[in-house]
């Protein structure tokens, strides 16, 4: 039996994460979810890299926040 393997992550530099509404009034784990990705304030954004954990949290927070890719220069 073999153990599940995770595809190959693209090869983009990340994602630029914005937070668009207020993690106040919304559960203490959501809160602490921002708080990991680096988002500490209404409308900051943050560039963070492009994996399977990162998106997770994303996705936990997906109406809170608003997700780009990182346009390589």
């Amino acid at each position: 039996m073999n153990a599940a393997t995770l595809p190959a992550e693209p090869a983009r530099a990340g994602l630029r994460v914005k937070q668009i509404r207020s993690g106040i009034g919304h559960p203490d784990t959501m809160r602490r979810t921002l708080a990991a990705l680096g988002l500490r304030h209404h409308q900051q954004v943050v560039v963070v890299p492009d994996n399977a954990s990162i998106r997770g949290m994303i996705y936990k927070v997906r109406h809170l926040v608003e997700v780009s890719p990182v346009e390589e220069a």
